[in-house]
């Protein structure tokens, strides 16, 4: 499963792990009431898993591809990064599952502070939709994931601030009620 911490305030490489010392974990229960979830699955069978299937039927996430993250496979690798790193909500949820390597999503608690979440083979995550986010490698510099969505891809990030959006209100509506 991910494993999760509240980051330091540190402006170091943001490939680095930034957790605050002492260290403040974030349990996968906590992550749920931000309404991220996140599965343990066998990424060396992802093309005939049938757990990752039933989450795909389930969920209704139709659309499926698979983005290599590295400066020798992505074109603009530089500029991609820094796009990644920008904090940014989506109208639509997030849906990442790692095959290969490693790498951060930080999202925002309910007081605004910055939660990293560590993510490697095998590990999915769900962001929702209107949650401030960002995405960074580790110190690796490598990540394999498989990019899913409900219906045809939106592949559009509005950078904070951006909560005018319908999404971002009802995420925000969302944490009230689990308050």
């Amino acid at each position: 499963m991910v494993v999760a911490w509240y980051m330091d305030e540190s402006q170091e490489d943001q490939r680095k792990p930034h957790q605050l010392q002492p260290n403040r974990p974030v349990s996968c229960e906590e992550l749920r009431q931000l309404g991220v979830r996140s599965w343990k699955l066998d990424a060396d069978s992802y093309e005939t898993d049938p757990h990752l299937a039933w989450i795909r039927k389930e969920e209704n996430y139709s659309w499926m591809d698979i983005i290599t993250i590295h400066k020798d496979k992505l074109p603009n690798y530089e500029e991609k990064i820094k796009i990644f790193f920008e904090e940014h909500l989506h109208l639509d949820d997030e849906i990442r599952y790692i095959l290969d390597g490693s790498g951060y999503f930080d999202v925002r608690d309910k007081e605004d502070k910055w939660i990293r979440i560590y993510m490697e083979k095998g590990d999915m995550i769900t962001l929702p939709a209107g949650i401030y986010h960002r995405f960074t490698l580790d110190e690796n510099n490598y990540v394999k994931a498989m990019r899913l969505f409900v219906g045809e891809p939106v592949w559009t990030p509005y950078n904070r601030p951006a909560d005018q959006f319908e999404a971002r209100q009802k995420y925000v509506h969302s944490l009230a009620q689990t308050a």
